[in-house]
């Protein structure tokens, strides 16, 4: 099992969601963060001042998938996730030890 961790823009989220369902995928944690790569933030103007805007707003997606589909939605979320401009995200892929269905029970591959 994999834990894939993504980092997309938030006007993404429910096309990526829609991809990643029609590709299979039964469920994903969606947070709400604040980041920032390459980019390094922003520089905004509001009622005449210039700020700083150092974070900005993403949305990270936790999903745990079996070995065989992770390329898969790797590649679904990359593509739909993609706009060609700076700040369109990452993506990282991690190694689940075990996982547990707390309702049923169920572990590993059956609890995803």
């Amino acid at each position: 099992m994999k834990l894939i961790i993504a980092a997309i823009k938030p006007f993404k989220l429910e096309e990526v969601r829609e991809a990643l369902t029609s590709i299979g995928v039964r469920g994903m944690m969606v947070t709400e963060i604040k980041g920032f790569g390459s980019q390094s933030g922003h520089t905004e103007i509001y009622r005449g001042a210039e700020y700083a805007v150092n974070f900005v707003p993403k949305i990270k997606l936790e999903i745990v998938v079996s070995n065989g589909m992770v390329d898969q939605v790797v590649e679904t979320i990359a593509t739909t996730a993609k706009t060609d401009k700076i700040g369109d995200g990452k993506i990282f892929v991690l190694d689940v030890e075990s996982a547990v269905r707390v309702r049923t029970g169920e572990t590993n591959d059956d609890a995803i």
